[in-house]
């Protein structure tokens, strides 16, 4: 007859099977698309690994692009996101399910540098405030949209002053600072706006700001063209 202490060994050792099981099958949330250059990933448990194009990405996995690397992702809800060099970005939460929209989720975080990207399905239905792009001094949301976002901090904006810098190309987002007094701040097409610090309040700028944007034309789509659906090199929406 087992003894208790191989029936415990032999019952962890199939909970631990089917752990590993689930994750496995567990379908990714998104997918490397374009890359013009070195690209790596910190997964959640602090994991390092090298990444191409056609790797996946999982919930919890942080991307970090280097210092001349634009990479493209495409996650399962149609969005698209565009990193800048030298930036790091991390999936928090995500949730997608076709048949499932209230149960949508997608929480995000710019940790640093920059990026472009184009929203897909997750926030325009179910629950509208089931999108949240998290930056070191403002949380954004959307409505439907193409939006820059740029934390500059420590010169690596050259000249430009430390902060976060927003600009909208398609449809609006909304902008609310970290920390401080809660003050939100809703920008539309063809507006810019900077939060210098969680305590400060958005403000809008009264042109676009000079913060490079250039990916090579390999990188393509809807990201670097600046309109939904568009397959063109970038020239249209460069924000320079």
């Amino acid at each position: 007859m087992p003894t208790l202490q191989k029936i415990t060994a032999i019952s962890l050792l199939l909970s631990g099977l089917l752990l590993w099981a689930t994750t496995a099958l567990a379908a990714p949330v998104a997918t490397v698309t374009n890359l013009s250059g070195p690209l790596a990933v910190r997964t959640a448990i602090g994991a390092i690994k090298a990444l191409g194009v056609g790797s996946r990405l999982d919930e919890g996995d942080t991307v970090v692009t280097e210092r001349r690397t634009y990479a493209r992702l495409k996650f399962t809800d149609g969005s698209e996101v565009t990193l800048k060099p030298n930036s790091q970005f991390r999936i928090d939460r995500y949730a997608f399910d076709q048949a499932k929209p209230r149960e949508d989720a997608g929480t995000f975080s710019l940790i640093r540098g920059g990026l472009r990207t184009i929203t897909g399905k997750i926030g325009k239905r179910g629950n509208k405030d089931s999108y949240r792009m998290q930056t070191p001094t403002a949380t954004i949301g959307i409505r439907g949209t193409i939006y820059d976002a740029t934390y500059c901090s420590g010169g690596s904006c050259g000249a430009i002053r430390p902060g976060l810098y927003l600009g909208v190309t398609y449809g609006s987002v909304v902008i609310t600072n970290s920390g401080g007094v809660p003050t939100t701040l809703q920008l539309h097409a063809g507006q810019f706006a900077f939060v210098q610090s969680p305590m400060t309040p958005p403000v809008m700028l009264p042109s676009r700001p000079n913060i490079p944007f250039n990916p090579p034309v390999s990188m393509g789509g809807a990201t670097t063209s600046g309109r939904p659906g568009s397959t063109g090199g970038g020239g249209e929406c460069q924000v320079r």
